[in-house]
Formats: structure tokens, C-alpha cells, sequence
């Protein structure tokens, strides 16, 4: 019986690279977006607060996607 086999790593970290540079591109337009529609009549404050969280919030799944794209593959067993 065959398992299936690893993914090699180059095509993990190729994958993983673009999907930061999508999961960047996209996020920053949608940060973007509700800034622009939400905070027009907002204080100083108010978009420092939101820059700083929303600045700082993407780094949770890039995080993910760089863990996925070090962990060593899988050993066959058997």
C-alpha cells in the first residue's frame, strides 16, 4: 500500500510565498478599505489605534503559513 508522498520543500516554500505576498496584497486593501469607509471623521487617535492593531494583525497567519512552509516533511513509516 502507497501513502502519500511529501511535498518537496521547494514547491512548499514557493506555495508559501505567494500566498504571503496574496494574503499581504489583500489584507492591506482590505485594511485599507475600512479605514477609508469608518474612520474619515475619526480623531488622530482613533487612526493610530486602528494602523497599530490592524498593522500588527496580519502577522498571526503570515506566522502560520511560515510555520507550514519550515515544518520538515513527513517520514515515511513502514
Amino acid at each position: 500500500m502507497s501513502g502519500a508522498r511529501p511535498m518537496p520543500v521547494r514547491l512548499k516554500k514557493l506555495i508559501g510565498t505567494f500566498l504571503l505576498v496574496a494574503l499581504v496584497s489583500i489584507y492591506a486593501l482590505i485594511a485599507t478599505i475600512i479605514a477609508v469607509g469608518h474612520l474619515a471623521q475619526s480623531s488622530g487617535w482613533v487612526h493610530l489605534a486602528y494602523f497599530l492593531f490592524t498593522g500588527l494583525l496580519w502577522i498571526l497567519p503570515a506566522m502560520w503559513i511560515i510555520w507550514w512552509m519550515e515544518k520538515p516533511p513527513r517520514r515515511k513509516t513502514g
